[in-house]
């Protein structure tokens, strides 16, 4: 099966952001060291060996788990301009918001922000826990659009302002 051509656009990381443990409020950071296998250094508490993780490199598609988030700041634009849902960056429960660059093509990629390479794995769909801990009408409003799931490939540092750009090729 020949696989689609790989995505051209590159973005940008608006906004960084990590929760203490899961369930908490997310902060918002200027830049986060990403690690293979882990995620992003200090968030939630999969440091600690509390969360969901570890899992084995290459399992995070079937497993649902990930190491890091991101979602489109024109998907939170829509959802307030369409189901009039204001949502801050924090509170999409997201590690990181972008701005000009389509994340669904990302699914299967490898993509480079920085010096960090990541994997989209899956979709992250809005779920009935977003909802429940944000506001009502999520699932609906960010249906389709509300992030890429993504591992780390290559670890590094990632900051607000970085550049997202879609890789030619696995690394």
């Amino acid at each position: 099966m020949a696989q689609n051509p790989p995505p051209t656009a590159s973005g940008r990381v608006t906004s960084l952001h990590l929760a203490a443990r899961t369930g908490d409020p997310t902060y918002e950071v200027v830049q986060a060291g990403a690690v293979t296998g882990r995620g992003l250094e200090g968030d939630r508490n999969y440091w600690a060996g509390e969360g969901p993780r570890p899992r084995r490199r290459g399992q995070g598609r079937a497993s649902g788990v990930c190491d890091v988030t991101l979602i489109e700041a024109e998907a939170l634009d829509a959802l307030a301009h369409e189901h009039g849902i204001t949502l801050t960056p924090a509170e999409c429960r997201r590690n990181l918001v972008c701005r000009d660059i389509r994340l669904n093509p990302l699914v299967d990629r490898q993509f480079q922000i920085g010096a960090v390479i990541l994997r989209g794995l899956k979709l992250s769909e809005p779920c009935a826990r977003l909802e429940q801990l944000v506001r009502p009408g999520l699932i609906r409003g960010l249906l389709h659009r509300g992030g890429l799931r993504a591992e780390v490939v290559r670890g590094g540092t990632i900051s607000v302002g970085d550049r997202i750009n879609p890789l030619p090729y696995d690394v």
